[in-house]
């Protein structure tokens, strides 16, 4: 018992290190989301010629609904819609293309949205194009989509990530869901934005100049997060990523616990995938090469996913007062504190309210769902892990 007590001392004091580096991070950038972007050029010379992609894998419920909205999308420029058809049903592919879609059928033996991508790419003429957008099956644009792509483009970014935001808040989970990406947007988008730096992508509401986004496509192999992939590689070329607050793209939140945990799992083996690939590669590139944004993408491959820092904290705290070792109870408190102050002050202002309360309750089973997840990690290797979708209608409150 002597021995363990010495170790078990310092085991905290280490988790307690790890635990205030990522409640500071959190807590800068939460602050920082709070800056004002400067605003990008207001008049564009060029109305460039945009393919909008839609990877679809068996998505026949939203994808004719989504890729028709988009058809009806107001642009001055020239535009395409083009569905990446994975495994979706002989019938609705015949629906897109009466209707003026343009659809790529794919057919891989492990499906990734990165194959699927890099495959219509090589399939469509490269001199038909200077903009592609993605959007996931069940995506919609919002207002001037398209315009404030372009006129990102037009002050001279080659990589766009445009607001996601939820299209329906109509379960607890939903809106949970919902506040933990207002949440990613305010710090990792916005906060690294408002600061200089490159904002992170989420997988969808991206566009990229077209040859570029072929270029970063190339051997992206078999991998499930495609978009921290392609984050990593845009780092490593010294590329700006501009970040779009008030642009919008709708996406479906996760209604239930079972979609829940397995779209959790698919991120947090994408996240441990990374930290293992770029975890010295990140020290490389910044004393070897100056490259502050890569070193940050490989810091945050190394940050604690927030539901599970909330639970590890909150265990940590009980602990603490009942077990006399390691950093103090008003230690693990004022972390405690830190973080949730991080995490209130990136929600927005409009989703403050009953429906919040209830949310809040859900984060205890949220926290069991997260453990499952960091469990469930191997099962991505041998499947695809894509997560379903049902109709959902755009709130009337979010319709910016």
């Amino acid at each position: 018992m002597h021995i363990l007590e010495p170790v078990l001392n310092i085991l905290l004091y280490v988790i307690g290190g790890y635990a205030f580096f990522n409640v500071s991070y959190l807590l800068f950038f939460s602050l920082a989301g709070h800056k004002s972007i400067r605003q990008n050029t207001r008049t564009a010379l060029t109305a460039r010629r945009m393919c909008v992609l839609f990877p679809a894998y068996k998505e026949d419920v939203v994808i004719i609904e989504s890729a028709l909205k988009a058809k009806a999308h107001s642009y001055n420029g020239s535009f395409d819609i083009c569905v990446i058809a994975d495994k979706l049903k002989p019938e609705t592919i015949v629906t897109l293309t009466r209707n003026g879609i343009k659809v790529i059928e794919v057919n891989f033996e492990k499906s990734t949205k990165g194959k699927a991508l890099l495959t219509a790419l090589n399939q469509l003429p490269e001199s038909n194009y200077d903009v592609a957008v993605v959007l996931d099956a069940d995506n919609h644009m919002g207002k001037e989509f398209l315009k404030e792509v372009n006129l990102a483009f037009e002050s001279g970014y080659k990589v766009v990530q445009a607001h996601r935001t939820a299209k329906n808040l109509d379960t607890a989970f939903a809106f949970l869901d919902a506040c933990n990406e207002e949440i990613n947007n305010h710090i990792f988008r916005k906060g690294h934005f408002a600061l200089g730096l490159s904002s992170a992508l989420i997988g969808s509401g991206m566009a990229f100049e077209f040859s570029y986004l072929k270029n970063l496509l190339s051997n992206i192999g078999e991998t499930v997060g495609e978009d921290k992939e392609i984050d990593f590689r845009i780092a490593r070329d010294q590329v700006k990523i501009c970040y779009l607050d008030k642009v919008y793209v709708y996406d479906e939140k996760i209604d239930n616990a079972a979609v829940f945990t397995q779209q959790r799992t698919r991120w947090i083996a994408a996240q441990l995938e990374f930290l293992k690939k770029y975890f010295w590669q990140g020290f490389v590139q910044l004393f070897k090469n100056g490259n502050v944004e890569f070193f940050n993408k490989m810091v945050q491959a190394m940050l604690v996913p927030r539901i599970l820092l909330l639970g590890l904290l909150g265990f940590l705290f009980m602990l603490s007062l009942v077990v006399p070792y390691g950093p103090s109870v008003s230690f693990w408190a004022v972390l405690l504190g830190m973080v949730s102050t991080a995490l209130f002050i990136g929600v927005p202002g409009r989703l403050y309210n009953k429906q919040l309360f209830e949310a809040l309750l859900r984060i205890p089973y949220a926290f069991f769902c997260m453990c499952l997840a960091l469990l469930n990690t191997k099962k991505t290797k041998t499947s695809f892990l894509a997560t379903p979708h049902k109709t959902k209608v755009v709130s009337a409150n979010l319709d910016k």
